[in-house]
């Protein structure tokens, strides 16, 4: 929170706030590891079992802002991706609204977090949702009662204009109708349920007829079909953060007990955030920068500390390509006095 006070880190906040949650499997190799247990991973687009330990992370962006780290919690691996998700949802959001979140707040998940409890605990935090919805034969049935007609194409990947007509080709298509999510139970909610349906090229030989591949999500915003799908897609900005993290001190869980490895996470967490204030101090590249670059270019800075005379005199390079950016954070976070 005194972070986004006194710098640029949540820069819009005002206007449009993100709640991203997601797990991952952290893999662990000591026998004596507190909590280390075997747990579903993707390696090499592979579903794989791994022992492990699962980190549950929740992070805070805007559409001009990076995301930062807004709660953790360490779980054994074991653990379902939507254990403890409810309750750390709404600690993020409420640092959310504590940082400076006025605006309107929009929590986005993957269909792990597809859960009445998860969902009822943003509406009642005032955040609006948009979660994937897993396969369902109510989803189908949903998506089975959407017109033909309702059907517009997206820019996607290798989507192409028509010379002649001036329409968009694309093998991606939303539509949208209505759906009451966890019906018949106390979290029963009914808004949207966006459909983005996708060519399915994987057969070579002619088809004859189009199959499609069909990605649903569950939302309550008043953006529009393909507005929210663009929204929705842009969760991905997640696997920034765990790669920022992977990257650094998240390489590894370095203790036996649980509990360390718990401080551990909350410790990489608070120094994800403080480079992501660093970068948003040295100017509008850094501010969206990934880690490794921030390390690279503010802080591996080769230098050298004399102390001619008594008094410590930092020697820097002359000809750093970042000097000014790191100039720029040096004087917003020391406020040297200025010099007659």
């Amino acid at each position: 929170m005194r972070l986004a006070r006194d710098t640029p880190v949540l820069a819009g906040a005002g206007q449009m706030t993100y709640v991203d949650i997601d797990a991952l499997l952290r893999r662990v190799y000591g026998h004596q590891k507190q909590g280390a247990r075997f747990g579903h991973a993707k390696v090499g687009g592979y579903d794989v079992l791994l022992r492990g330990l699962s980190p549950l992370v929740a992070t805070v962006s805007t559409p001009v802002a990076a995301p930062v780290v807004a709660a953790t919690r360490l779980r054994n691996g074991a653990a379902s991706s939507v254990k403890g998700a409810a309750s750390l949802l709404t600690e993020a959001l409420g640092t959310a609204r504590a940082a400076g979140a006025t605006g309107p707040v929009l929590v986005r998940a993957d269909s792990q977090f597809y859960a009445g409890k998860v969902v009822s605990a943003a509406r009642r935090a005032g955040a609006m949702v948009s979660i994937t919805v897993g396969s369902s034969p109510a989803r189908q049935q949903a998506i089975g009662s959407i017109p033909d007609g309702q059907w517009q194409p997206v820019h996607y990947p290798e989507a192409v204009v028509d010379p002649d007509t001036g329409e968009l080709i694309s093998d991606a298509e939303v539509a949208e109708t209505g759906y009451t999510a966890f019906a018949g139970t106390r979290h029963a909610y009914a808004a949207r349920l966006v459909v983005r349906r996708v060519r399915d090229r994987s057969r070579e030989q002619d088809e004859l007829f189009p199959v499609w591949r069909y990605h649903a999500f569950f939302t309550d915003t008043a953006l529009s079909t393909v507005d929210a799908d663009v929204t929705h897609r842009q969760h991905a900005v997640v696997e920034t953060v765990f790669a920022d993290l992977i990257d650094g001190p998240l390489a590894h869980l370095p203790s036996g007990r649980f509990a360390a490895n718990a401080a551990w996470l909350v410790c990489a967490g608070m120094s994800h955030n403080l480079m992501r204030a660093s970068g948003s101090l040295a100017g509008r590249f850094h501010a969206k920068a990934r880690g490794a670059t921030l390390r690279r270019h503010l802080v591996l800075v080769p230098a050298r500390l004399a102390r001619p005379q008594g008094r410590p005199t930092l020697h820097l390079p002359a000809y750093w390509p970042w000097r000014q950016a790191w100039t720029n954070l040096h004087t917003a976070a020391a406020c040297p006095p200025r010099t007659a």
